[in-house]
């Protein structure tokens, strides 16, 4: 499915099961927290771990998924790589969220249905 597929029909079976994909993949605090960190800036796999607490194999994991889901990506400095967002929209989607939370957030802290 193309960037211009999705664009022609957004309530498509497969465009909403794309998004719903999506938001899975955003639905794991890891990951979230590796997002957060990357908000302001690029950083490598240590500064990920320094910032959020997050053991190395962890934030290592979570990042591949992340970069194979194209929501981040990469790039080489010397010996270390360097990680960032892969889409500027993604920091915009993460504040919309904490927006959205601000007003919502006793629902869905009550809320029982998302619970693992």
């Amino acid at each position: 499915m193309t960037a211009q597929n999705i664009q022609d029909d957004l309530s498509a079976p497969d465009t909403l099961e794309l998004r719903a994909k999506l938001f899975r993949g955003l639905s794991d605090p890891s990951r979230l927290t590796i997002l957060d960190a990357l908000l302001s800036d690029e950083r490598s796999v240590q500064e990920i771990v320094t910032q959020t607490g997050l053991g190395q194999p962890n934030v290592s994991n979570h990042l591949r998924c992340l970069l194979d889901c194209g929501l981040v990506s990469r790039r080489n400095e010397g010996r270390f790589v360097r990680y960032r967002l892969a889409d500027r929209r993604i920091a915009d989607l993460i504040r919309d969220a904490d927006q959205l939370l601000a007003s919502t957030a006793v629902g869905v802290d009550a809320c029982r249905s998302y619970t693992d």
